[in-house]
């Protein structure tokens, strides 16, 4: 079938592209590449470099190309970015939304598939771990967008029979990604390669939920085509380890015996988070394979390898 991808030439966006290439789709990319990167491109997509904002442009694609499912994972996803300018991370995450939901519907798209975030729309959580329905207090203006663009999903589901899905991700890792995206292990392996000493933001024993970028991809493809019941689900990989622990990991797969400085907090982040990951188990099968060693050691050879 025919598949756009929004975010194509992203870090997740762009191995999505690469599954559904390799299982025989026709696949649409589009990306404004602000972030995303020329060298993720699959040659074997129909490639268009547009801003999703640019509404009218976007309508001309979807009705030229005319795609079944939509992959929708353009977005802003820097929450310190969203701090120091909510107004932009509003535009790209809320508008750019409505602006492919609305193409959606103009041109009778079947399906959306939609990424949002596991922790940043939670805000600091109640209880450990989070599932589906824990209140939602989201603490960053990243949070608070990505969760609004879901009432949007779900609104145009019961108003216009939109098809969808939502999969709410941990703090996904893995080859492709960008230091300038300022994710820990992104960040990190980069200046470590280059000799620099990475910053940790507080004391380092704040938790996150780490997950393997081709884990999480290989799934939410196979997923597609499904129709659960439920139709937002967390994925992640339901482990809570620490800043300091994967910086450890990370210097053991490297080899390096760099020392990590401590710096002051960042406001708008949560101290903990672990997400449940039960109901995608149990409703979809969900059943992430690689381990945090194995995944950080074929993310640091990528990035090894790619500077040279």
């Amino acid at each position: 079938m025919k598949i756009l991808v929004t975010g194509g030439a992203g870090f997740i966006g762009s191995w999505v592209v690469d599954r559904l290439v390799e299982k025989g789709h026709e696949v649409v990319l589009i990306d404004n590449f602000s972030t995303g990167k020329k060298e993720n491109l699959n040659k074997n997509a129909n490639i268009y470099y547009l801003d999703i904002c640019d509404h009218e442009r976007l309508v001309e694609i979807f009705e030229k190309e005319r795609p079944e499912i939509v992959f929708h994972l353009a977005a802003q996803v820097m929450l310190r970015k969203s701090i120091e300018d909510p107004l932009y991370d509003a535009k790209n995450n809320i508008l750019g939304t409505i602006s492919v939901l609305e193409a959606c519907k103009k041109c009778n798209v079947r399906k959306i598939i939609y990424t949002s975030t596991g922790g940043a729309r939670v805000g600091e959580p109640e209880y450990l771990p989070v599932g589906e329905n824990h209140p939602l207090n989201p603490s960053s203006p990243y949070g608070i967008s990505k969760h609004s663009a879901e009432h949007y999903v779900w609104t145009y589901n019961k108003l216009y029979g939109l098809d969808y899905l939502i999969f709410c991700f941990g703090n996904v890792y893995g080859p492709r990604d960008s230091a300038e995206t300022k994710r820990l292990v992104p960040l990190f392996s980069d200046m470590m390669i280059k000799g620099q000493i990475p910053k940790i933001f507080g004391d380092g024993e704040q938790t996150r939920d780490f997950i393997y970028v081709l884990d999480l991809v290989d799934f939410i493809v196979e997923s597609m085509d499904k129709s659960p019941n439920t139709k937002l689900f967390h994925l992640a990989n339901g482990n809570q380890i620490s800043i300091n622990q994967m910086c450890n990991s990370l210097k053991e797969v490297s080899e390096s015996n760099i020392e990590f400085e401590h710096v002051d907090a960042v406001p708008g982040e949560v101290r903990d988070i672990v997400l449940d990951i039960s109901l995608a188990r149990d409703e979809l099968g969900w059943n992430p394979k690689t381990n945090i060693k194995e995944g950080l050691k074929e993310t640091w050879d990528w990035f090894n390898n790619s500077k040279k």
